[in-house]
């Protein structure tokens, strides 16, 4: 579960990025979270996998309270998350299996429960190619597949995933969303940080918008557009 509440975050240099934000999500839930640039997406990210924590307020992740964590359970803590980005951050000089395994290797797995964990999370976001081919051989989405695949590998309860179809086109973007929708209903949370109005409104789900640092709206009512989207930067 991720649990926000009253959280305000202001940087060094006097940006208030965020102001009393306070929000739920619960296990298996799947939610977006939306808004313009500086809205303060990129903050709840950096709070969520504890790379900055909040001036006040409490942040809850899987168990874990961002505010007081010690640097040595954050490990801990990043492996109940799994996280994917819109640049897909594969390293160039592996194949698509050694980039998964890797995920695995980093957290000491035995090489025969990577042997056996790899080959199952590729066919689940079924990445149906040569996976002694390197990223360069790829297409966008077929990077994006394996970014998720190494997401997945040690088996998060939540994946975070930031404009993970930013780099995509419209057909690749709905696949991508759609295998998004699909690991959830295998019961993982999911959190999906976006600005394509069009592709979340596609599909029936919570919508968080956000704008100058505050939520202006959540539930089901899809991707509205607000007034206050049209307001001065934050971050």
């Amino acid at each position: 579960m991720i649990a926000m509440k009253d959280v305000h975050k202001t940087y060094d240099n006097g940006t208030r990025a965020l102001k009393s934000v306070s929000l739920t999500i619960q296990d298996g839930e799947f939610a977006f979270m939306v808004g313009p640039s500086g809205s303060g997406k990129s903050t709840i990210i950096k709070l969520l996998t504890a790379e900055v924590t909040p001036n006040e307020g409490t942040v809850l992740v899987n168990g874990f309270m961002v505010n007081k964590i010690r640097s040595r359970k954050k490990s801990m803590m990043r492996r109940t998350l799994g996280i994917i980005f819109q640049d897909f951050r594969l390293i160039e000089k592996k194949s698509v299996y050694e980039n998964v395994a890797f995920a695995m290797r980093v957290t000491g797995a035995r090489e025969k429960d990577i042997k056996k964990r790899v080959p199952y999370v590729l066919d689940l976001v079924g990445l149906n190619v040569d996976t002694d081919r390197r990223p360069e051989e790829l297409s966008g989405g077929e990077q994006q597949r394996v970014a998720i695949a190494r997401a997945l590998v040690n088996n998060p309860s939540t994946i975070i995933a930031d404009e993970p179809t930013g780099n995509l086109d419209p057909v690749r973007s709905l696949e991508i969303m759609m295998l998004l929708e699909k690991i959830n209903e295998l019961g993982t949370t999911v959190l999906v940080v976006t600005h394509e109005r069009h592709l979340v409104n596609r599909f029936s789900k919570r919508v968080i918008a956000l704008d100058n640092g505050r939520v202006i709206s959540d539930g089901m009512k899809g991707y509205v557009i607000h007034e206050q989207e049209t307001a001065a930067p934050t971050e």
